[in-house]
């Protein structure tokens, strides 16, 4: 099955790290993805750019709206996410646990849906 790993952490948090600590964790998450690779679980992963630089768009009644920035106020922002295919939810939860930002934030991990298409 695949699931998606979702990062969620609090940007004050990074803020607040060193440069040398920045680093640590680059270099930590890079090698996180590469042992996600070599086992198998790795599809894709990518860090998202600072929510300030987001647009939300909105479709309604037929009209659109663009917005600056994410539509939800949280203190966690969604940082990045990593795609794996894992055997079951335990496996994907033992991949999700070892995401270096899992110290410092959230890792909410959902099951991809397959969507049935009918013809």
């Amino acid at each position: 099955m695949k699931y998606l790993c979702q990062v969620w952490f609090e940007p004050a948090t990074l803020e607040a790290m060193t440069d040398d600590e920045k680093r640590s964790l680059d270099r930590a998450s890079l090698d996180y993805d590469d042992d996600l690779v070599a086992s198998g679980h790795m599809l894709t992963a990518h860090a998202l750019q600072s929510p300030k630089s987001a647009i939300t768009v909105r479709v309604r009644n037929g009209e659109m709206s663009v917005t600056d920035g994410p539509f939800a106020e949280t203190k966690e922002q969604l940082g990045g996410f990593i795609l794996i295919d894992a055997k079951d939810l335990n496996d994907a939860i033992r991949v999700a646990a070892g995401i270096p930002l899992a110290k410092l934030g959230s890792i909410e991990v959902r099951p991809i849906y397959d969507i049935p298409v009918h013809t």
